[in-house]
């Protein structure tokens, strides 16, 4: 083999023959002593928590949709700035929310698609005729699902241990309502329109039944759907039974063209309505037709006295952030996350086998009013808010258990 010489080695045995050498560099000094710093502290491991939020974020009815998601957000965002901890973990927690256009079909697909992801828990959904089928879903899969809106008693009805709501049912919504009419308004011949969803069915059929029972006489019950826009011909049928008031079971979509027509066919009425159509965009969707004290409507929730103040201040920063008002369930959907969190803490895990008994036995102070859960997972001791609108704005008449 023939070996190549670079010059750096040639110049190196040079040195060596002609015996000069380096001398060796002195080692260096060690350096002083010091104390030993603390060992830092590991990491806080991580425990990721996914929350499912479902709602109809398109259609007519998705400004009341992205309204609950709003709530939602800020939510996850707030227990992640408070650095919770799950047993010996800080929780992460994940929003992975879906639209599921209040259509029922959509809104089984979208629970699948959830379950299929492995939540953690599901808030949603919206309306009861979406709420109630997905809720198999959830239930199948032993997901915990707190709806924050859905008001139809079939929901919590069905034999199933992780359905869970944070608002009063239609048994408490329209029966009041019903009661309110006849007993506080003095209303006695009620005529009604449903819109054939199962909460506008169920809360219609709730202030039938107990407008009736205080003494009312139903002179006539129309039926529409959740996407008409021409009610003349059932108007003009009711209008001759000449009722005092109508009650409309629907949502405000439909309910403010509706106003307009009850208008412009000169029908003196009182117009009520359930917490589908309780919203501050009613009086946009009405315009003029929305009156003074001609509309009187409930929510299914409500605070008042010492409650009442850190709610609207936390409206105020819904507002501040979003740039719109709330329209109505965002503060229920916040609470209902949060419910969600007290229960896993609760139970040192995110497992929904294991925290899912602590949901059921969850006493958790909400901004909506305290949160507790009877047999069935409704909400215990549920209040209803009465408003009408004055002035296009909708204004508070009081706050019933």
């Amino acid at each position: 083999m023939q070996l190549k010489w670079t010059a750096v080695a040639l110049a190196a045995l040079t040195l060596v023959a002609c015996g000069k050498k380096e001398e060796a560099a002195a080692p260096a000094a060690a350096p002083a002593p010091t104390a030993a710093a603390p060992a830092a502290a590991p990491p806080a491991a991580t425990l990721v928590v996914k929350i499912g939020h479902v709602a109809p974020t398109s259609g007519a009815i998705a400004h009341l949709g992205k309204d609950n998601e709003l709530g939602a957000k800020m939510a996850i965002e707030d227990l992640n700035a408070q650095g919770v901890k799950i047993g010996d973990k800080v929780a992460k927690f994940e929003l992975l929310a879906e639209d599921d256009a209040a259509d029922p079909k959509q809104g089984t697909a979208v629970a699948q698609k959830l379950v299929d992801s492995k939540v953690n828990g599901v808030v949603g959904h919206l309306n009861s005729g979406t709420t109630i089928p997905a809720s198999k879903l959830y239930s199948d899969a032993g997901i915990p699902q707190i709806s924050p809106s859905s008001t139809n008693p079939k929901y919590t009805r069905q034999g199933f241990k992780t359905t869970f709501r944070v608002v009063a049912d239609d048994t408490q919504l329209g029966g009041t309502l019903g009661r309110y009419a006849v007993d506080t308004l003095k209303l006695k011949n009620v005529a009604v329109i449903d819109d054939r969803t199962a909460y506008g069915q169920g809360v219609a059929e709730e202030f039938e039944k107990a407008a009736k029972a205080a003494g009312a006489t139903i002179v006539g019950h129309e039926f529409t759907t959740d996407k008409s826009t021409d009610f003349n011909a059932i108007l003009t049928k009711l209008k001759g039974a000449k009722p005092d008031v109508l009650f409309f079971g629907g949502m405000d979509a439909v309910g403010g063209p509706m106003l307009k027509q009850i208008k412009q066919l000169g029908m003196n009425v009182k117009v009520m309505g359930g917490d589908g159509m309780c919203t501050a965009e009613l009086a946009k969707l009405a315009g003029d037709a929305i009156g003074e004290d001609v509309v009187v409507c409930a929510e299914a929730g409500g605070v008042d006295g010492d409650l009442k103040a850190p709610l609207d201040a936390w409206k105020a920063k819904f507002k501040e952030k979003n740039g719109v008002e709330v329209q109505i369930y965002a503060p229920y959907v916040y609470d209902a996350v949060q419910v969600l969190a007290a229960a896993m803490v609760k139970a040192g895990s995110a497992d929904p086998e294991k925290y899912l008994p602590e949901v059921g036995k969850v006493e958790y102070k909400g901004l909506t009013g305290p949160i507790a859960f009877d047999e069935k997972g409704d909400i215990k001791n549920g209040a209803l808010t009465l408003f009408t609108y004055k002035g296009g704005v909708r204004t508070q008449i009081a706050v019933v258990r």
